[in-house]
C-alpha cells in the first residue's frame, strides 16, 4: 500500500482516501507533525505509515488547507529540455548531458495556492517532481530510485521576460520568484504506481489541455538524474528534482500565449493527483 504524504496547514498527515490520519496523533508521538522530519527517516516511517488504515483517519481531506508536502527543502534542481517532445517543437537537440538549474526553495507554495504574475510572459510547465528519500553521494543507478523518497506534481513557473533578459539567460531567477513552485497535492511513495517511469502528465489553462503527455518522453530519467546529480552534489532527504516539462508550454506557441490574472492552472500526474493554481495579479 503506497504511501501519500500530505501537509495539512503546516502538520504532516497520511492521506487515506478522502480522509487524513495525522501523523502525530496516528503515531502516538513516535513521529512528529514536521514532513520535513520524516523524510529524514522515510524508510522507518513509510514502514508504520504502511499498516495506518482508513479507521486511523480523524478528519475529512479539504484541499484547501494543504501546504506543500515538501515544505523547506535545501535544494530545488530544475531540468531543461528533458522531454523528446519538447526539445522537438523548441526546435533543438536532444542534449546529451542534463541541462540543470536550480529553483530557489522561496518559490515553493502549496497545491492550492496563487501564482503572482510579475509580467505579460509568464509561461506554465507541468512536471515530475522527485523527492529524495535517502541522501547521498555518487549514486549508482540500480540504487537510483531506492532514494528516492516519492513523486509529486509540480509547476515550474517561468518568467520567459526575466529568464531570457540578457545574454547568457537568468534560467535560475526566471523560475524562482515568490510562487513560482507550487508542488502537491501529497508525496506519493514509489509502489504506488505500476511504472514509475510512465506516467500519464497533463495540464490545462481555464480547461483547455494544453500539455499532454507519458513521463516515458523524458530524455534522462529520474534515476539517471539521480546519478548525475550526485555524481557532484551531495543529496540530502528533502531534495527535489523538477525533472522537466513535456511539449505545450506558452512560449513555443504561434502565437505565443502566456498567463494572465484570473486563469487556472489545473496539473495532473497519474497515481498521484491534481494540483490547482490561479493566476493573480503581482501585489508589488
Amino acid at each position: 500500500m503506497s504511501v501519500r504524504l500530505a501537509n495539512v496547514q503546516g502538520r504532516a498527515a497520511l492521506v487515506i482516501g478522502d480522509k487524513v490520519a495525522d501523523v502525530e496523533q496516528a503515531s502516538k508521538g513516535r513521529f512528529g507533525p514536521d514532513p520535513m522530519a520524516l523524510l529524514e527517516h522515510w524508510e522507518s516511517f513509510t514502514q508504520w505509515a504502511a499498516g495506518v488504515r482508513s479507521g486511523d483517519a480523524t478528519a475529512g481531506l479539504d484541499e484547501s488547507r494543504l501546504g506543500p508536502p515538501v515544505p523547506r527543502p535545501a535544494k530545488v534542481f530544475g531540468v531543461g529540455m528533458n522531454y523528446r517532445a519538447h526539445a522537438a517543437e523548441a526546435g533543438l537537440p536532444i542534449p546529451s548531458t542534463p541541462v540543470i538549474f536550480t529553483k530557489f526553495p522561496n518559490c515553493i507554495v502549496g497545491p492550492r495556492s496563487d501564482v503572482e504574475i510579475l509580467s505579460d510572459y509568464v509561461d506554465w510547465e507541468v512536471e515530475l517532481v522527485a523527492v529524495v528519500g535517502r541522501g547521498g553521494r555518487g549514486i549508482t543507478e540500480g540504487a537510483a530510485l531506492k532514494h528516492v523518497a516519492g513523486y509529486c506534481v509540480g509547476q515550474d513557473i517561468s518568467d520567459r521576460k526575466m529568464q531570457f533578459a540578457d545574454v547568457p539567460p537568468q534560467f535560475s531567477m526566471g523560475k524562482s520568484c515568490d510562487t513560482y513552485g507550487p508542488i502537491g497535492p501529497a508525496l506519493v511513495s514509489l509502489d504506488g504506481f505500476a511504472n514509475p517511469d510512465d506516467l500519464a502528465i497533463c495540464c490545462d489553462l481555464d480547461q483547455e489541455r494544453v500539455q499532454d503527455a507519458r513521463t516515458s518522453d523524458l530524455i534522462f530519467s529520474v534515476a539517471e538524474l539521480v546519478v548525475f546529480l550526485s555524481r557532484y552534489c551531495t543529496l540530502a532527504a528533502g531534495d527535489m528534482i523538477f525533472t522537466g516539462t513535456p511539449s505545450g508550454v506558452g512560449s513555443t506557441r504561434n502565437p505565443r500565449r502566456y498567463l494572465k490574472a484570473g486563469e487556472e492552472i489545473v496539473s495532473t500526474i497519474e497515481g498521484i493527483g491534481t494540483i490547482r493554481n490561479r493566476c493573480v495579479a503581482a501585489q508589488r
